[in-house]
């Protein structure tokens, strides 16, 4: 069994290798045609290799790329209305001789549309009748019988990810227009969820006085539930914080500590964000400082709100 299976890995090992080493200004041409594209990539096919069509539409659409899956036989029935002629076809089928993918190469011409064609076979009707042609031709396939593809749609999924990544660099795609598609993962919550989107804000945080007495910060903090209080100026500007920590540990040494300023015990200059920052920043500096809550500022100084670690929690980014 594990001799079965290793065979069948290298073997598509093997594939992957061989077109890494066959590609050549045919490919480079088909990242430029699709690069200028001004309509869409619609990527055809059917039986296996249409779900591996379906998969490279979704990663060049995730990608910059806007693209999308046509089956070959409702392309036939009905479908094929969706395509324009600013678009570009990828056609994929190994024998190049797929009678529903032939029977669509004279209805795409009509309507205009480029045609990239991927193939294991270039001297096929479909490769003859290409604008540029992607061979996809593997030595075996894997499977034991000789009938499933394997080692050729690992293949054709493998290129479709090559066209993609060149794409990426072509385009200048970054990973804030990653996120923008891709808005309910990880990646989108750290790269577009910012400190003002999720910072509690009006009586959810405590904002106190420099003046006030720790006795009534203390009721603030219990108000606002909350772990700490801002301390500021009279324009609302940061001086200082006091938490539950900060009381604690003076207690420990002066039980009057309830009746003092709490400009006298507070935190000096605590670190602090601007509102507009990312989420993510925020938990790196609370990592970094190893504290639990983070005033938020604005362009002024002023705060405006607090951010706690819990917060984060909650927002998916821990």
């Amino acid at each position: 069994m594990l001799k079965r299976a290793k065979d069948v890995l290298t073997i598509e090992a093997k594939a992957i290798n061989l077109i890494a080493r066959r590609l050549d200004h045919h490919f480079e041409a088909a990242v430029d045609m699709i690069a200028k594209c001004s309509g869409r990539v619609i990527i055809c096919g059917m039986g296996k290799t249409g779900i591996v069509a379906r998969k490279i539409a979704a990663t060049l659409s995730s990608t910059g790329t806007p693209s999308i899956f046509l089956h070959s036989a409702e392309g036939l029935h009905g479908d094929l209305g969706g395509v324009t002629a600013k678009d570009i076809m990828v056609i994929i089928s190994q024998s190049g001789e797929t009678e529903e993918t032939l029977r669509l190469l004279p209805l795409v011409r009509k309507i205009g549309a480029k045609i990239i064609v991927m193939t294991g076979n270039p001297k096929s009707t479909l490769g003859q009748h290409g604008d540029v042609i992607l061979n996809i031709a593997v030595n075996a396939e894997g499977c034991p019988l000789g009938l499933a593809p394997m080692a050729s749609t690992t293949v054709t999924m493998a290129l479709g990810d090559a066209l993609s990544a060149c794409l990426i660099d072509r385009k200048k795609f970054k990973k804030e227009d990653f996120a923008l598609y891709h808005p309910g993962g990880a990646l989108g919550r750290q790269l577009l969820l910012k400190v003002e989107d999720i910072m509690r804000r009006g009586d959810f945080f405590a904002k106190v006085e420099a003046t006030t007495q720790v006795k009534d910060v203390l009721w603030s903090i219990t108000k606002a539930r909350c772990g700490c209080a801002c301390v500021v100026d009279g324009k609302h500007k940061l001086l200082g914080i006091f938490t539950d920590g900060d009381l604690r540990r003076h207690l420990e040494v002066d039980p009057a500590v309830l009746l003092k300023k709490v400009s006298e015990v507070m935190t000096k200059n605590p670190a602090s964000i601007r509102k507009e920052k990312l989420a993510a920043q925020a938990f790196d500096v609370l990592k970094t400082k190893k504290i639990d809550e983070l005033p938020v500022v604005d362009h002024l100084g002023r705060v405006v709100g607090l951010l706690d670690v819990q917060d984060l929690l909650k927002a998916g980014l821990i």
